[in-house]
């Protein structure tokens, strides 16, 4: 069964651990990182692509590697990547929103880089 709901209205919701093991080795999917510049260069997932929602919400495009593919749209908390999943899925895009954001992501001892590859910090 898959993680993603078909819905263009509720798109899904996903642990900090289905969003690892869906972006992970072996995983189908994009992590989506939707937060502010500055939060990404403190801490991101090392796999993840940065678009703000800043950016989404005017209408700019995902990064290459990012489209017609599955996502999982992650931020500091959970809020804006709920915006950013349900602006995505009513363009069509397949995406689900990872519930506590990157504070759940680095509390369950998920890695965590800055911008120069080091250890990382959620700002």
């Amino acid at each position: 069964m898959s993680i993603f709901r078909r819905s263009r209205k509720a798109p899904g919701r996903v642990s900090v651990r289905e969003a690892a093991a869906r972006t992970g080795d072996g995983g189908d999917a994009v992590l989506l990182d939707v937060r502010e510049p500055y939060e990404w260069q403190a801490g991101h997932a090392p796999r993840a692509v940065h678009v703000p929602l800043s950016v989404l919400a005017a209408g700019g495009a995902l990064p290459a590697q990012a489209q017609a593919r599955p996502l999982v749209v992650i931020c500091r908390s959970g809020n804006r990547s709920r915006q950013a999943a349900e602006l995505l899925a009513a363009r069509g895009a397949e995406a689900v929103d990872v519930i506590g954001g990157m504070k759940d992501w680095a509390g369950a001892g998920l890695p965590v880089v800055d911008a120069r590859g080091g250890n990382g910090t959620v700002a």
